[in-house]
């Protein structure tokens, strides 16, 4: 009797934890994160984003709302643990605008590092930021750069999810406007396909999203820090009146395509960890570097 009850319970909690794990770090038990470590080949996905205004239609939350769907989206495809909501990125820009959080560059460069830290801690060891604005992109690059000022066990890999080549045509080919990047017609079709409950359409032509151009005067390829203020100082790029939900479906599954492509690569790679470490141990006898 105590054998069948004994098997009994074995049966119970193995077909407990065989059921499908979530991918989302904050849904996961404490025993079942142990087991979502192995089932993801220890990669995990930071998607990231920022507050900050987006127009007058679109969630100040829209781009980490966005990049968490893509990046679920992309789980579903080929499993990885997503970590949790993550807003702390490069947006000083918009810090005229309400409901900015805009943290200082030594603060956000430093969560990020401690974040990666403790997710290597934790068993895992492939790192993707998977990025929802615009903003982060180069302090974004500079993040993965600076990983090799000293040595770390994991390795970080960057990515803003875009669209196949079919599939922007696609787009391009259902679009009503021309212009945009910020709130505009397909980041608002994004919205509406992710969390339609809160946008709010009858404020996409509240202001103007155009391009002011108020520094027209200097050079091309001359960069200023101020240069996206003097052109969009309403914080809206583009047109937004006529997003609608099937661009938003098509943007934002094509991405999650593209991710999930890019996991499977990077749950195969064996390479970029031993090059680091190579890296790492030539770097502190440079003069002993061999020759490749």
């Amino acid at each position: 009797m105590k054998t069948f009850s004994l098997l009994l319970l074995l049966f119970s909690f193995s077909a407990t934890y065989s059921q499908k794990l979530p991918s989302k770090w904050e849904e996961l038990t404490s025993s079942d994160f142990a087991l979502a470590v192995k089932q993801s080949g220890g990669v995990c996905l930071i998607p990231i984003g920022v507050i900050e205004k987006h127009g007058q239609q679109l969630p100040l939350g829209t781009d980490v709302f966005t990049s968490r769907e893509i990046c679920s989206r992309a789980a579903e495809k080929e499993y990885c643990i997503i970590y949790p909501f993550y807003f702390a990125g490069q947006i000083l820009e918009a810090k005229h605008q309400p409901g900015t959080i805009a943290y200082s560059s030594e603060l956000m460069s430093r969560l990020l590092d401690e974040t990666c830290r403790e997710i290597s801690r934790n068993g895992i060891k492939k790192i993707i930021l998977v990025n929802g604005h615009g903003g982060n992109t180069a302090w974004l690059q500079y993040f993965c750069q600076v990983q090799l000022e000293s040595p770390r066990d994991y390795a970080v890999y960057y990515l803003t999810p875009s669209h196949s080549q079919d599939v922007q045509r696609q787009i391009t080919g259902m679009r009503k406007t021309t212009t945009g990047g910020h709130a505009d017609e397909v980041e608002t079709s994004s919205m509406l396909a992710v969390r339609p409950d809160l946008v709010k359409m009858d404020r996409a032509v509240a202001e103007s999203g155009a391009n002011q151009a108020r520094l027209q005067q200097l050079p091309g390829g001359l960069y200023v820090g101020i240069r996206w203020y003097s052109q969009y100082p309403n914080h809206y790029a583009g047109d937004a009146k006529d997003a609608n939900v099937t661009i938003g479906e098509l943007s934002i599954e094509s991405r999650s395509q593209t991710l999930a492509e890019l996991i499977k690569a990077v749950k195969a790679d064996q390479t970029t960890i031993r090059l680091q470490n190579e890296f790492y141990e030539e770097s502190q006898n440079p003069l002993n570097t061999k020759v490749k």
